[in-house]
């Protein structure tokens, strides 16, 4: 085995997110074919490509969303290959969809408040991540709406305000604020750029580097490369659902 191929294997044997040989189908269409990624403690992955590529489809194959999938998904040392979505996310493993499903009819505060959930805690540091990386990161925090708005100072000025009269970037806020709520070990976060404001996306930038300082994990889609870029540790290509690194 060469140095190179034993620095991957190591990765893997410590990721956070260990998928391998996923495939996923929606019907008898395959839109997701054997792929292979590790996302660490502490790192941005993005999955980069053009729309209809198959990165949604492979996060939500990720997070057991798709009707039919195979392969082997690890997450936080648990095998979730065969899980429900409510399983996954009980584990930590938090997601954000593309399509901003909030409760319109509630304010920006009621929502955050039906994301609420007890603290993560992950099953063994030392499983997980290497002894270096162990002691420079931390593990993820427990969020408080006060960190929060610390986080979407946006969101903090109109916490009374039904979230039907928000833009879609302050939805697109409002859709990971509730995630981080629910205190994630780690974030799929799909599309994160798309359709808002500049200021927007430069805040969600922010946001996401802001997550990868306290230690959580993220994997992100994205047609945006430049974005993608700023704000990944690093990538793989997506195209017709064949996944490259």
């Amino acid at each position: 085995m060469t140095q190179s191929s034993t620095r991957i294997a190591s990765n893997a044997d410590t990721a956070l997110l260990d998928v391998q040989g996923l495939n996923a189908w929606y019907g008898a269409a395959q839109v997701v074919f054997n792929a292979d990624l590790h996302v660490q403690r502490g790192e941005v992955v993005a999955l980069i490509g053009r729309n209809g590529a198959g990165k949604s489809s492979t996060l939500k194959a990720i997070m057991g969303l798709m009707p039919q999938r195979t392969g082997s998904v690890v997450f936080a040392g648990n095998d979730i290959s065969r899980a429900e979505p409510y399983q996954a996310a009980r584990l930590g493993l938090g997601y954000v969809p593309e399509d901003r499903r909030i409760f319109t009819e509630l304010t920006v505060l009621e929502n955050l408040q039906l994301g609420v959930q007890a603290a993560r805690h992950l099953p063994s540091q030392s499983t997980l991540m290497s002894a270096d990386a162990a002691h420079q990161q931390q593990v993820p925090q427990s969020w408080s709406l006060e960190q929060i708005f610390a986080l979407f100072p946006n969101l903090a000025d109109m916490q009374q305000r039904p979230a039907s009269h928000m833009s879609g970037g302050e939805q697109q806020m409002l859709t990971v604020a509730r995630t981080l709520m629910g205190n994630p070990l780690m974030v799929l976060l799909d599309e994160p750029s798309e359709g808002v404001a500049p200021v927007i996306v430069e805040q969600m930038g922010e946001m996401i580097l802001a997550l990868k300082g306290q230690g959580m994990g993220v994997l992100l889609s994205e047609q945006n490369t430049h974005f993608a870029q700023w704000v990944s540790d690093r990538s793989y290509r997506l195209d017709r659902g064949v996944l490259t690194a």
